[in-house]
């Protein structure tokens, strides 16, 4: 595989998770305005981003191939609890 389908291949296999981690981020500074978080966007994106390419990666090794139903389930629950963790969820 030459080096730049290999890139396209790993920027796609990371975009979900980034998706999702960026607009959890800015989803949360955007419904709760006067809530005070524990960080700013773009390091509760960056954070959301990460454990989700983390959970994608397990994804891939626990399933044997990308893309399955299972890993995107995994990864919506854990970027979710941490952003819900992150925005002090659990004091409301």
């Amino acid at each position: 595989m030459p080096a730049l389908d290999f890139v396209i291949h790993l920027l796609s296999f990371m975009a979900p998770a980034v998706f999702v981690g960026v607009t959890l981020a800015v989803g949360a500074r955007w419904v709760w305005r006067r809530k005070t978080h524990l960080l700013p966007w773009y390091q509760m994106a960056s954070v959301n981003a990460l454990l989700g390419i983390l959970v994608l990666a397990l994804g891939l090794v626990l399933g044997g191939q990308d893309g399955r139903m299972a890993a995107y389930a995994l990864l919506v629950l854990a970027v979710g609890t941490c952003q819900w963790l992150m925005s002090s969820g659990w004091q409301r």
